[in-house]
């Protein structure tokens, strides 16, 4: 059964912990808990995301906000993995596309470095090899959040789906939990669970709107 807004959130799943104190959504209670989700190769998590989610910490970890960075990996998995996390955080050296991309824009310092530091907690999300066949339930778990009408639709549409769906679970060399726990769609992408721990959003692409629900969780009893 996938998570579903409004219900308790289940705890994200993590390999090791890179920066900061291990802890959970279950460990914070009383805190509103901003999970960024995002790989290292991807610039659009650089440019947009992490810089505003910096910005939420700054201007809101006094006021009970949690501010958490978990790094996953559904593809390029030569790129987005521990080692180059642990190196983002001690170093700030960025690789692959959002070195590309990041230094065409003049945004690196010298050594291939972000020009600014993340200064919350880090995490991996848990990656298991994948092997054999991918099981119908598997398969039916991944479309329904993507497509909520899914049962609905005509025979030749959704063996269309399901046929697709296969084909990249078969391409995915590994299987990151908590990107697929949460049914996330890419990176990047924000989890906001509120002081009692109900998950209030789960949202991919740039998160403009996050600050806006953040006022909203700490104005509510």
């Amino acid at each position: 059964m996938g998570v579903k807004i409004g219900e308790k959130a289940p705890n994200f799943v993590v390999s090791e912990w890179v920066q900061g104190a291990p802890t959970n959504f279950d460990q914070e209670k009383d805190h509103i808990v901003l999970l960024e989700v995002f790989q290292v190769n991807c610039p659009g998590c650089f440019m947009h995301a992490i810089p505003e989610a910096i910005n939420i910490y700054n201007k809101y970890r006094d006021e009970g906000v949690r501010v958490l960075g978990l790094a996953t990996a559904f593809e390029d998995f030569d790129k987005n993995t521990l080692d180059n996390l642990k190196m983002l955080a001690e170093t700030g050296e960025v690789v692959g596309e959002t070195k590309d991309v990041l230094s065409s824009q003049g945004q690196l310092q010298e050594g291939n470095k972000l020009s600014f530091k993340i200064p919350f907690p880090l995490a991996m999300d848990n990656l298991t090899k994948t092997s054999g066949e991918t099981s119908q339930e598997k398969i039916m778990e991944f479309i329904y959040p993507q497509v909520p009408e899914f049962d609905t639709q005509p025979e030749g549409y959704k063996n269309q789906i399901i046929e697709r769906v296969k084909s990249y679970m078969k391409s995915k060399e590994y299987s990151a939990e908590t990107f697929e726990r949460f049914a996330l769609q890419g990176t990047p992408s924000m989890i906001l669970v509120d002081r009692k721990g109900i998950l209030r959003d789960v949202s991919f692409g740039q998160s403009s709107h996050a600050e806006g629900m953040i006022q909203k969780l700490l104005g509510e009893d």
